[in-house]
């Protein structure tokens, strides 16, 4: 089996506080890999250090066998990265912010224009290319956001809560066109949801962090089976490794993030 990423041992302090305590996990290539856990438990700061944004404090890491503090260029070429946060720019068009990401991820001058053809057709935001983005709705947001993170065609996307604050419409749009990257650029999925449909109907793997620690991982059905529970949801596997449900635990997180946005967007 072939691994995109590895992680050993790998942790994260922020002073007396471990944020991700030695925790050690591979993702095979192609696959659909789900972090779950409580707000705090580390999902975010680990994302940070597997896209070079934040260095480790101990331990190691690789994403196509270039460690992420070493190699950082190169592990750099090969993921794509859609944070919780808005990545696209309200100020700008569809096309200009694509623009823009081109030019960030260095394709090359002679490439760039049918590389934002590709990825506005793929996204289906082609008719909307030309529109502010802050006239966007937030399902169209995101998959501008999406398509932004794929246009030098990684081999590893970060999606973290790709879908926090969107209707139900929305989020099926935006995982219809994850599924569909996925299935024609055999690229793999790394992502943290509260959904937890997302995660039963989605993962290939799903892990779970506690308080920094890696505590269950394996596919959704090996999970239910863990709970002891022969008829478990993937809520009652959240609920039987963290103490907590996932709707309860979310709620502060998408009401804060849908405010963030609609503030940034000037809504």
């Amino acid at each position: 089996m072939s691994f995109i990423l590895s992680t050993a041992t790998l942790t994260r302090r922020f002073k007396d506080i471990v944020a991700v305590d030695a925790l050690s996990l591979s993702v095979a290539s192609g696959e659909v890999f789900g972090l779950l856990g409580r707000n705090g438990s580390g999902k975010t700061t680990l994302i940070k250090m597997l896209t070079t944004l934040l260095a480790p404090s101990s331990g190691s890491a690789s994403v196509g066998g270039f460690d992420v503090v070493q190699q950082a260029a190169e592990v750099r070429r090969l993921i794509g990265y859609v944070p919780q946060a808005l990545s696209a720019d309200g100020e700008l068009t569809g096309y200009e912010n694509l623009r823009v990401f081109a030019s960030l991820y260095d394709i090359p001058r002679a490439q760039r224009e049918q590389r934002i053809r590709e990825s506005l057709e793929f996204m289906n935001l082609t008719e909307h290319k030309d529109k502010m983005v802050k006239a966007y709705s937030g399902g169209m947001i995101r998959r501008l956001e999406i398509a932004q993170a794929m246009l030098h065609h990684p081999r590893l996307m970060f999606l973290d809560e790709p879908t926090v604050g969107l209707d139900p419409v929305a989020r099926d749009s935006v995982w219809n066109h994850i599924d569909q990257l996925r299935a024609e650029y055999g690229t793999t999925i790394f992502f943290t949801t509260h959904y937890m449909e997302e995660a039963e109907h989605s993962c290939t793997q799903a892990a779970i962090l506690r308080q920094g620690k890696l505590i269950a991982i394996g596919t959704p059905a090996t999970l239910k089976l863990a709970t002891g529970n022969p008829d478990a949801s993937m809520d009652d596997v959240f609920t039987h490794f963290t103490g907590t449900s996932a709707e309860e635990n979310g709620a502060y997180l998408k009401t804060a993030s849908m405010r963030r946005a609609a503030h940034k967007l000037g809504r």
